[in-house]
């Protein structure tokens, strides 16, 4: 009687090992499938600088190819402002300057994006604020990546501007657009 109870117990313990297995394996399946269909994401916020009152926000998020930047911004003075991914994630000086120039992997003239003339991959364009100094953009493209080895695509390590002035698209090589009045950091 001993005996049987002991095997009794062993398949038990057999069954509840197969089980818990199985549902490691179901859990495993199901993570995996949820990580295959979640966007990269990452917020940036923004600093005033150059002695401004300018403060935001952006989010990118990436889907599939597909990188989609939404600015959100307060404290601009009503009109145009250039808006440019920069060399360097380093807002340190006052006035953003820490950011080095434009982001240009491809070494190519200041433009207007998608210009068959040429623009350079930081070359978003402008934002208008209305008369409350607020301001928002949506900006989505596929020649961008967050993170990845193609350092021509990769956002992460580069400053995002926000100008005084409006980009004119022309001038070389920032599009005459003024002082940085607010500086994050893409990390």
């Amino acid at each position: 009687m001993v005996l049987v109870f002991f095997i009794t117990i062993s398949c038990k313990n057999e069954k509840k090992t197969n089980q818990t297995n199985d549902s490691i394996d179901s859990l495993t399946e199901t993570t995996t499938s949820v990580e295959e269909i979640t966007p990269d994401a990452l917020t940036v916020t923004l600093y005033a600088k150059s002695n401004s009152n300018v403060t935001g926000e952006i989010v990118f998020i990436q889907e599939n190819d597909k990188v989609t930047m939404t600015a959100s911004l307060l404290g601009l003075t009503p009109g145009e402002h250039a808006i440019h991914l920069h060399e360097k994630a380093d807002c340190s000086s006052d006035d953003a300057t820490s950011t080095g120039g434009h982001w240009n992997p491809e070494n190519k003239e200041h433009g207007k994006w998608d210009d068959e003339s040429g623009y350079h991959r930081g070359d978003i364009g402008n934002l208008t604020a209305d008369a409350d100094g607020n301001a928002t953009l949506t900006f989505e493209t596929d020649q961008w990546a967050i993170g990845g080895s193609d350092e021509n695509k990769n956002i992460i390590g580069r400053g995002i501007i926000v100008h005084a002035k409006a980009d004119d698209f022309a001038t070389q090589p920032t599009g005459a657009a003024g002082g940085r009045v607010a500086c994050g950091e893409i990390k």
